[in-house]
């Protein structure tokens, strides 16, 4: 909610305000299950919107969609209203885009695997470092070759290349181990059984879409719904960041702005850390840390703030701190913990309230105007405008196919690209071995008829020896013998006498 220039997002006798000028130092929002974060997540992305900044969420409920609807007015909400003291409470709708990599709830989601890149396709595909050293080694080769990388069967066959090719490439780029391709092709086979085969490809996502704003100067809610996603955590992880990484790589440097050109909430955060490869934590720091440059602010959605290395954690400047549970020794140390990091109010004890807040109440503490830590406020945050829940499917649906963008993603295209043209040299290389074979085998069946043709020759032979050799046969050759030389000397003799006359 607008407060002036800042967005009043909790507290009731004084209220925590979030200075625009501060929101891209990026935030954090974080509170056991139930304790309120989602809604927390909507009241900022509403104050956003209301400010003309654009905002990307992940719906990973399904919960998040009722940005596009109006609030219902009941007597909780208006409870929580007049403990605020506002009067001219209204309930709307916000600009809302609905993106889905499946298609199903959204615009579809595509990306390329050449802009998807060997670093997070080997996150995607829990490839070990000789498995990512090979991917890398494929993509160097693609490129060097022009041939592009767009969905998974260019990838398939580009890496089935380079293992048939293998002796071509070890002086140039090392070598290349069959049993390492297949291993990566098994891990590409699990990829796509999980649906990833739907989100590679073209036409690719245009991040200038979600840069919006509506007729009225509201900043446009682009909400994925990543229900279906979230049950696969490495696909939703490594892809919710590369959108994040390809703002990093597309928006200019701005420096510091009145207010950011946009908020990107990435929730379930954990996730995206879990199991992480220290080479991913770095790169994930280096972008939280640059981004702030080009005027986006990331916002951290998670359980708790452990689950976030503390290299990125030290990145978050503007927190609210839910209620969080302490049953083990574990999570009173993680308590501990989170109630240090925010600058002491004398008024309460920080680490005993983080386990007494109750749902919609948290610690609060953002950036003032210079940009340092205000004191830790306990407030109750306030209720969004628009309706809490899902707004439906029909709801979204109408949404979708109302949008500017919906015949931009409708079709899913599939151009000439790598796949293509291997193929044609596979095709040429197999033209030429069924030739080879074929003249082959001409000879080979050539040289099998001399054979026999010699054979049975041979076996005309020795049968007529046979017959010769035999009682009867010795009969019939002397007989004709005997004839043939009477013949002969009758020839002699008319020749002569012939001749003598």
């Amino acid at each position: 909610m607008r407060n002036g220039n800042e967005l009043w997002i909790a507290g009731t006798d004084t209220r925590c305000l979030l200075h625009p000028t501060m929101a891209n130092r990026h935030g954090l929002i974080a509170g056991a299950t139930g304790t309120g974060k989602s809604v927390t997540l909507k009241v900022i992305a509403e104050s956003f919107s209301d400010l003309g900044v654009p905002v990307f969420l992940a719906d990973i409920k399904g919960d998040m969609s009722g940005l596009c609807v109006p609030g219902l007015d009941d007597e909780k909400l208006q409870e929580r209203i007049k403990k605020f003291g506002i009067t001219d409470w209204s309930y709307k709708a916000y600009p809302t885009e609905f993106f889905d990599v499946f298609g199903k709830n959204g615009h579809p989601l595509r990306v390329t695997v050449s802009e998807m890149g060997p670093l997070l396709l080997g996150r995607m595909l829990d490839l070990s470092d000789v498995q990512r050293a090979v991917l890398f080694m494929v993509f160097r080769i693609a490129d060097e070759k022009g041939l592009l990388l767009l969905d998974l069967k260019d990838l398939r066959l580009m890496l089935q290349y380079v293992g048939d090719n293998a002796d071509e490439f070890i002086l140039s780029h090392g070598t290349v181990s069959k049993v390492t391709v297949g291993a990566i092709q098994r891990s590409i086979a699990l990829l796509e059984d999980q649906g990833a085969g739907y989100f590679f490809g073209e036409p690719s996502f245009d991040i200038a879409d979600w840069m919006k704003t509506d007729a009225n100067g509201k900043g446009m809610v682009n909400i994925m719904h990543a229900v279906e996603l979230y049950s696969r955590p490495l696909l939703y992880s490594t892809f919710v960041l590369w959108l994040l990484s390809e703002l990093f790589e597309v928006l200019p440097e701005v420096g510091d702005l009145e207010r950011p050109k946009m908020i990107f909430f990435f929730d379930e955060a954990h996730l995206l850390f879990n199991d992480a490869p220290k080479y991913l934590i770095e790169k994930v720091e280096q972008v939280i840390r640059l981004i702030r440059s080009k005027g986006v602010g990331v916002y951290f959605i998670t359980q708790n703030p452990a689950d976030v290395p503390q290299i990125v954690l030290s990145q978050l400047g503007n927190r609210i701190q839910h209620a969080l549970r302490a049953y083990t020794p574990a999570e009173q140390k993680n308590i501990r913990a989170a109630a240090q990091s925010f600058r002491v109010n004398g008024n309460f004890d920080t680490e005993t309230v983080l386990t007494e807040l109750g749902t919609g109440e948290a610690l609060v503490s953002f950036l003032d105007a210079k940009g340092v830590p205000s004191v830790v406020e306990r407030a109750l945050v306030l209720p969004p405008q628009s309706l809490i829940g899902p707004a439906g499917e029909e709801k979204i649906a109408s949404v979708v196919k109302g949008s500017l963008l919906y015949s931009k993603y409708l079709e899913t295209l599939d151009r000439p690209s790598a796949y293509e043209m291997l193929m044609e040299k596979y095709k040429h290389v197999e033209a030429q071995e069924i030739e080879a074979a074929k003249q082959d085998a001409e000879e080979k069946a050539k040289k099998e008829k001399e054979k026999e043709d010699a054979a049975k020759a041979k076996e005309a032979a020795a049968k007529k020896r046979k017959a010769a050799s035999s009682p009867i046969g010795k009969a019939v050759n002397s007989a004709v013998t005997s004839a043939g030389r009477e013949i002969g000397r009758r020839l002699i003799r008319g020749l002569l006498g012939g001749f003598l006359k």
